[in-house]
């Protein structure tokens, strides 16, 4: 659904401003749809029952939305059940969590408990995710939680422990031991996380690990890999990073089958180990893995059983941890991993991973962002016309490397774009966007310029670097190095109109900063003339016989003057120009005796005369638009516009009408969205990101233009809106204070 000013964002602005400092941090996360563990266990332990999650009740929606959802048969057997209904003696770990706790069940999500396993590997990044001291014997009530990154934050999740089981069987992940609990409750975790346990199906093994850690993911196609690309696995793991691997199906059908070396195509697997060791004369590397499914091992040299170890020494095998047993864990030569395997992802840990990490510093900066339909959702480079409205982040590279056998100074640095929510809203009908990001150097004449960089600007000058392609994964994350100085990256979806939030961050080995490039709201003219201090005389009967002047004559005879004729000079002091006495008389054929103009005669003779233009496409102004402008621009509050008022307002429509066809290029009558940014700008109009997203859903149509009596209203309230808050702005500062009743008077009239 689309979201509505009136609702995402006053609800945005309101969450900007109840954050407290430090919350979504590993000290402090967000309780994930407001859930306090602490409190709730205290409470389940006070009155003696065990907790019932609602927001993720034992129920088929849980479960799914269509093959595991309401009308599947595959649900019909499923019970929900407690860890003490369905064994004796329940434990939540047993003898530590490791690797050979997680076997697949009956849900295609390999690639979430691929990267459990490589989270077992480091027991403080495990007991980050798995917050210790929870078990079924002291203080049980039932109720357990877990922590995951979430799109730049740390969040707490809490669930109760209810799992699905068929025949008394757990029907998705468990433990090689039948009464161990963890692993089937951190999946439940994530499964509520995502809205249902069918939203884990598929995927990639680096999303898990992201949100397990908050790192940052590089992907390697095998084929592609560097030279010393066995040294950077074996350096990455002493480091703590977690790694993961598979082998790609060039036919989707066969995805998830056995080949005859005992591996499997589609499949994800963990990276446990990168060692070498002595064999007979040579020194020979190894990697082991490990298949999440528990069984289904490599058979091939250096598998469990094979020769090759015969010769190894024992304490050797000791260290390497060398079993000859089905668990799905195996040792392979790093040539026949390299053949075998096609892609490798290697999530490198960051400073928000571990709360003191000695490993590899990092400077991280996060920007959340939206892509708005009609207008910040530009696409890609190749449609030029619209991809410069894409939000837009300036990069500063302040300081180079400490490379000793670099000459040049360079700046190494990781840009990562991750869209959001994508899964979560599958059972909505999403899917991943085909999204990517492209650096322009900004050149140095323009580091001061903090304005959303034009359209020109990317017509003239080519990208510095860009993404290796745009691809339909959650992420894209891509190293480069570039001398120091300030960019400009610009995120997109490949094809424009794709609406959606993401999040994007870079790491730099050095100092960096990044921010959103905002422009300044301001405008040009909001104010008024202030009233003249002579009384009006009005215009003669005999002068309006003589003269039969009406509103259509005067716009376009009005309009013809400003299209290169000479001005007539100006009346001298005291005087009353020609211009002026024709105007009052147009006035006074509208307003009547009372001299005053009301939304319903406002409404007429605006109807009246875009009806003579036939290159404007409207349905013509409504009451509720003139009731608008009449607000808007009724200073004295009577609810109808004065002759100064009225003359204003006709002054600005004449002037915004000449903006509006100079953008409406194919003289369709109306203008895109995206040209509607260049447009408010010309009208005098300075606004940021967010106030453009508005506009767009406020006043554009279906098919994302806008016509002429839309743009007016928009301009006028923005005019209005303007001349209240500055108003109200007494001291100049940019910041009002209302109360209720003052809040309610501008924005019920306006």
């Amino acid at each position: 659904m689309p979201y509505t000013p009136s609702g995402f964002f006053c609800d945005r602005l309101i969450r900007e401003r109840e954050r407290k400092d430090g919350e979504g941090s590993l000290v402090k996360p967000i309780r994930f749809v407001g859930q306090d563990f602490s409190a709730l266990k205290e409470g389940c332990l006070r009155k003696k029952t065990v907790f019932e999650d609602d927001y993720f009740q034992a129920t088929v929606e849980s479960l799914g939305y269509k093959e595991l959802g309401p009308k599947s048969t595959k649900v019909k057997n499923i019970v929900w059940k407690r860890p003490k209904e369905i064994c004796e003696n329940p434990q939540f770990i047993i003898g530590g969590a490791n690797r050979t706790d997680i076997c697949q069940g009956d849900l295609g999500d390999c690639w979430f408990l691929a990267a459990i396993a490589c989270l077992t590997l480091n027991e403080k990044l495990l007991y980050r995710v798995i917050p210790p001291d929870q078990s079924f014997t002291e203080n049980y009530a039932g109720i357990f939680h877990f922590q995951f990154w979430r799109y730049g934050d740390w969040v707490d999740v809490v669930i109760d422990d209810r799992i699905p089981t068929l025949n008394n069987q757990l029907v998705f992940t468990k433990s090689a031991e039948r009464n161990e609990f963890w692993s089937a409750l951190l999946e439940k975790a994530y499964a509520k996380l995502h809205g249902s346990y069918e939203a884990l199906k598929g995927g990639n093994t680096t999303e898990a690990m992201e949100d397990f850690t908050g790192g940052v993911t590089e992907f390697f196609e095998m084929k592609e890999a560097p030279k010393e690309f066995f040294k950077i696995m074996k350096k990455a793991l002493e480091k703590g990073a977690l790694m993961g691997c598979s082998i790609d199906s060039l036919v989707p059908v066969r995805f998830e089958t056995r080949t005859g070396t005992g591996l499997v195509k589609g499949h994800a697997y963990s990276v446990t180990g990168v060692e070498d060791i002595q064999h007979k004369e040579t020194r020979v590397r190894l990697v082991r893995l490990r298949n999440p499914w528990g069984q289904v091992e490599w058979n091939g040299p250096w598998s469990d059983n094979s020769k090759e170890w015969a010769t190894i020494e024992k304490h050797e095998k000791e260290r390497l941890q060398q079993q000859s047993a089905e668990d799905g864990e195996f040792w392979m030569a790093f040539e026949d991993f390299k053949k075998n395997f096609t892609k490798i992802e290697i999530c490198n840990l960051t400073p928000d991973s571990l709360e003191e990490d000695k490993l590899h510093k990092w400077t991280v900066s996060v920007n959340e962002g939206r892509w708005v339909r009609g207008c910040s959702a530009g696409g890609c480079r190749n449609y030029p016309d619209t991809f410069w409205t894409n939000p837009q982040y300036r990069l500063r590279l302040l300081e180079e490397d400490d490379d000793p056998d670099d000459n040049e100074k360079i700046c190494t640095f990781v840009v990562s774009l991750m869209q959001k929510n994508r899964r979560k809203e599958r059972k909505m009908g999403a899917n991943l966007f085909t999204i990517g990001f492209a650096i322009y150097e900004v050149p140095k004449e323009m580091h001061d310029n903090k304005q959303h960089m034009p359209k020109d600007f990317f017509l003239f000058n080519s990208s510095k670097a860009r993404c290796k392609s745009y691809i339909n994964l959650r992420e894209v994350t891509q190293r480069f190095r570039l001398c120091p100085g300030e960019y400009v990256i610009i995120p997109s979806t490949y094809e424009p109109h794709q609406e959606g939030e993401f999040l994007l961050r870079v790491f730099s080995e050095k100092r960096s900063t990044s921010e959103e490039i905002e422009n300044k709201i301001e405008a040009d003219h909001p104010v008024l003339p202030k009233k003249k201090q002579k009384p009006i005389v009005f215009v003669s009967d005999r002068a309006k016989a003589n003269k039969e002047l009406n509103t259509d004559d005067y716009m376009q005879e009005e309009e013809t003057k400003t299209m290169g004729k000479k001005k007539p000079a100006p009346a001298s002091a005291g005087e009353e120009s020609e211009e002026d006495k024709q105007f009052r008389t147009i006035f006074k054929q509208i307003a009547g005796d009372d001299m005053q103009i009301t939304a319903h005669e406002l409404k007429n003779v605006l109807n009246r005369v875009v009806s003579k233009h036939k290159d404007l496409k409207t349905d013509g102004f409504r009451l509720e638009s003139c009731r608008s402008m009449i607000a808007l621009m009724d200073t004295d509050g009577t609810g109808r516009l004065n002759l100064q008022e009225f003359h204003h307002l006709w002054n600005k429509i004449k002037q915004w009408q000449g903006t509006f066809k100079h953008y409406d290029a194919d003289q369709s009558g109306t203008i895109s969205s995206y040209e509607m940014r260049n447009a408010v700008n010309d009208a005098g109009f300075r606004l940021n990101n967010q106030l453009y997203d508005i506009i767009t859903m406020r006043y554009a149509d279906e098919k994302m233009n806008i016509d002429f009596d839309s743009f007016i209203c928009c301009l006028v309230r923005l005019e209005g809106m303007f001349r209240a808050f500055q108003a109200f702005d007494k001291d100049g500062d940019g910041v009002i204070k209302l109360s209720v009743l003052e809040w309610l008077q501008l924005t019920m009239y306006a």
